[in-house]
């Protein structure tokens, strides 16, 4: 790939510190790119271009004098729709909300600003960020670059399809249901889950709130997993109101070779079959763990996966109640309490999660905390698990009733909740996971594995995605945009 979009951040940083390449004469680079590639995948939604010239021509002025800012110093980015930033709306693709804006950046938007980052554009995401495809009534459909045809995921889908592009050179996402990992999954990039609270979400909302929605973070995407670990050092740590009685002291890791690794797999479970592109992916991947002399086995944490399901489930559904209209609730309301209360199916877990009584809160969150002491005694042993990030590739764009939607898996039509189990079981947890690309389906589309860690071993997370990337493979680019 000799296009400079398509390199990593931490190469396109060195350049310009190095007056190798302009800081300005990238942004050019990228917005070249963008008129010429954007229309297809629709992918970046928004511009500030003037603000972003502006800050490109200081970046290069300002090293001209011996300055540099910080580790991205001069790199463009963009950022999920998701994020405040700048003069650029911020809707969440609400049309409600169509010209939304804030007047403060989010707090991870001004951590990269200090690092040195040129933000220009903003990426597209599904309305309220609640699907896994990324289209909405103010921006329409972003597609997947492999693929015009299908999706790159949601709810970070334009960020995933962006990168995938070379479109941007860094990407900010956010993750409650999969929304990292998913759309890194179908693009073939590098994404990273950060375990619940290392970075905080100031300014990933629609006006000025302070709570933080239970299992929902924000995370950093990439086209490399050395420029995950340069961004979550930039996004990791607490607010400063927080931060006075604790300062963040991540554990780095000293393993750096796959063969240094304790890892466990888990390829599927009967409550989430895998399709075969994914799982003959994962199992290539084994094959060559195997072969590199890597301890790997088959192990999983003792936690009921079907509970698992249900718990994260109702518990992701209430963290995201409080949006609801009255009426809505109302008419949610008079669902749950027909429910038979022995269905434990997914619908029901989703009907309940709308109108959670606290109570009944309290009761998985103390299921939650229980799985969480076994994850923790599982990785006694085990230093990252290994498993699916969904069960299928990129799937064809569907825009129908959510009910409704079915995605294949090994020739049998399924739900598309299916994506739900790989997403939470992390997620409900608290755990760190990195996905990284392993290689293309039969039919040409990427797929990514999930790594999984112990909380706040995120740096382990990524440093096993960095020796992947080293010794297997990394990024590839799709070929209709080289």
């Amino acid at each position: 790939m000799s296009d400079i979009a398509f390199w990593s951040a931490k190469k396109l940083a060195a350049a310009i510190r190095r007056r190798k390449l302009g800081s300005l004469e990238l942004l050019e680079h990228y917005w070249r790119r963008l008129e010429r590639h954007n229309k297809a995948v629709n992918a970046v939604v928004a511009t500030d271009l003037r603000a972003a010239r502006k800050r490109a021509k200081a970046a290069d002025r300002a090293l001209a004098k011996g300055e540099i800012w910080g580790p991205l110093h001069g790199v463009p980015m963009t950022v999920k729709d998701s994020f405040a930033a700048g003069s650029m709306p911020t809707n969440w693709g609400v049309p409600e909300f169509k010209d939304n804006r804030l007047p403060w950046n989010a707090l991870a938007v001004d951590r990269f600003i200090a690092a040195g980052a040129v933000v220009f554009g903003k990426t597209n995401v599904p309305i309220w960020l609640a699907d896994w495809q990324s289209y909405n009534e103010i921006y329409g459909t972003t597609s997947n670059p492999w693929d015009l045809a299908c999706t790159p995921g949601g709810s970070s889908g334009g960020a995933a399809a962006a990168l995938a592009a070379g479109l941007t050179g860094l990407e900010i996402g956010s993750d409650i249901g999969g929304s990292i990992r998913v759309p890194a999954h179908f693009c073939g990039v590098y994404g990273h889950k950060p375990t619940f609270g290392l970075c905080p979400n100031r300014g990933h909302a629609l006006g000025d709130w302070a709570a933080s929605a239970d299992i929902s973070v924000i995370g950093p995407m990439a086209r490399s997993a050395e420029d995950l670990a340069i961004a979550l050092e930039i996004m990791a740590g607490p607010e400063e109101f927080a931060g006075g009685g604790y300062r963040l002291v991540p554990a780095r890791p000293a393993k750096r070779r796959l063969r240094d690794f304790r890892v466990a797999v888990m390829e599927s479970d009967p409550v989430a079959e895998v399709d075969a592109a994914v799982g003959d992916r994962l199992q290539d991947l084994l094959g060559f763990l195997a072969k590199s002399r890597v301890k790997v086995r088959e192990a999983r944490p003792d936690i009921d996966m079907g509970r698992c399901l249900s718990v994260f489930v109702t518990m992701m559904i209430a963290a995201l109640s409080a949006r609801q209209p009255a009426a809505d609730f109302k008419r949610n309301l008079e669902a749950a309490q027909k429910l038979d209360p022995k269905d434990d199916s997914l619908t029901a877990a989703i009907i309940r999660g709308q109108v959670l009584h606290h109570k009944d809160w309290l009761v998985l969150n103390e299921q939650r905390h229980q799985m969480r002491r076994r994850w923790a005694r599982f990785f006694e042993d085990y230093d990252v698990l290994l498993c699916p990030t969904a069960p299928t590739v990129a799937f064809p764009h569907d825009h129908g009733p959510m009910n409704q939607r079915q995605v294949a898996i090994n020739g049998k039509k399924r739900p598309m909740n299916a994506l739900f189990f790989w997403a939470g079981l992390t997620g409900i947890s608290y755990l760190p996971s990195t996905v990284a690309p392993i290689g293309l389906s039969p039919q040409g589309l990427p797929v990514g594995v999930q790594i999984v860690g112990p909380q706040y071993g995120d740096w382990v997370t990524i440093a096993f995605a960095q020796a992947l990337e080293r010794e297997y493979q990394g990024f590839q680019a799709p070929p209709k945009f080289v």
